[in-house]
């Protein structure tokens, strides 16, 4: 059964930025005195760590004359320091201009920053509308784990949005025809607070290894969405018995395409319950690493099934539903916080410094 369109509530088109907390990059590739640069939601920016660990993500360009603060024109970092190409001037990562060669450093020469959080090596920027502070937070890391891997982390950049990734979330039924899942169901129902969806399901399926071995899955799963920039997926896979954790972080880059970033991480691979290609065999940290590698290889590979359609499908703004797509609507709802009126928001912002 078709659902009429007067069922289907108005959802606005995305706006190619949508308010939210948004990859960065990984501490990693801050440390020792690495300088980023990218182009983020539409703007160029650097981000780097002092010696501290003290991120700091800005605008890259400096205030002094304009100079861009891009590596490739010769911006580096000297004693956790940017240093800007044109004429030396040095922030630090309170953004402060602290240093220049010839003179005392001008109490206004300040960058331009964004708020940022570390979660778990991950580092996030807040992009607000009409760039009003960050509205609500990123949920509190789990304490790191003895028997878990480290996190590995790949990015796949694509056309799309990131409300349309998202949606993935709640649109069971793309499980069973895109991916050949089978047995999905909830287990839950969708509950969404604030920037906070949850989206609870199971699903069966098979893995054909080399053409030659098929691996039965049988998953418990339980994502927890906060913004369109951030999805963990809490796995609990029962036939074999292990858990993993897989984050989904789409970034829109330039208003038409998004960088996808897939981490995981697995662990409670002490007693599998059954032999995996050997793995119980090999000490716990390479089995963990291995099972890891894997993880985030076979998430890769699904997130491609899915860019197929994603870089050649259009927004649907009234889209024709039928019942088995009631969350589609709910999700729906949910985006529109993340696209406020830029006009009443302006006008609120100026109430506000009234």
């Amino acid at each position: 059964m078709t659902t009429t369109v007067s069922d289907v509530h108005e959802s606005p088109a995305p706006q190619p930025f949508p308010e939210g907390w948004y990859f960065v990059a990984s501490r990693e590739e801050l440390a020792s005195g690495k300088l980023i640069h990218k182009t983020w939601l539409g703007q160029e920016i650097v981000a780097w760590s002092d010696e501290q660990g003290r991120v700091c993500m800005a605008e890259a360009y400096c205030p002094h004359l304009g100079s861009s603060l891009a590596p490739e024109v010769g911006t580096r970092i000297c004693a956790g320091r940017l240093v800007c190409p044109f004429h030396g001037f040095e922030y630090d990562t309170s953004g402060q201009c602290v240093a220049t060669p010839y003179a005392p450093p001008p109490r206004t020469a300040r960058l331009k920053l964004y708020e940022t959080r570390d979660y778990l090596g991950m580092i996030f920027g807040w992009w607000g509308l009409g760039g009003r502070p960050a509205q609500w937070q990123l949920p509190e890391a789990p304490e790191r784990e003895d028997g878990w891997s480290d996190i590995r982390l790949n990015t796949l950049r694509f056309p799309g949005h990131p409300q349309e990734t998202t949606e993935n979330s709640v649109d069971l039924a793309h499980l069973r025809y895109v991916h050949g899942y089978d047995n999905v169901h909830r287990t839950a129902r969708l509950k969404i607070d604030g920037a906070y969806l949850r989206s609870c399901f199971d699903f069966m399926g098979t893995f054909r290894l080399g053409g030659a071995i098929t691996m039965p899955f049988d998953v418990a799963s339980i994502t927890h969405v906060h913004g369109l920039g951030f999805s963990q997926v809490d796995f609990e896979e029962r036939s074999i018995g292990y858990s993993a954790r897989l984050w989904v972080l789409s970034t829109p880059v330039d208003g038409t395409s998004i960088d996808l970033a897939l981490a995981t991480h697995v662990g409670n691979l002490e007693r599998p319950k059954r032999p995996v290609l050997g793995l119980k065999f090999l000490p716990l940290p390479v089995r963990l690493k291995l099972m890891n590698r894997f993880t985030l290889w076979k998430a890769t590979k699904y997130v491609e099934e899915d860019v197929v359609i994603w870089k050649r499908k259009r927004y649907v703004k009234r889209p024709r539903l039928n019942r088995s797509d009631g969350e589609i609507v709910a999700y729906r709802r949910y985006c529109e916080q993340f696209y406020e009126d830029r006009g009443r928001l302006d006008d609120r912002l100026l109430a506000g410094h009234g």
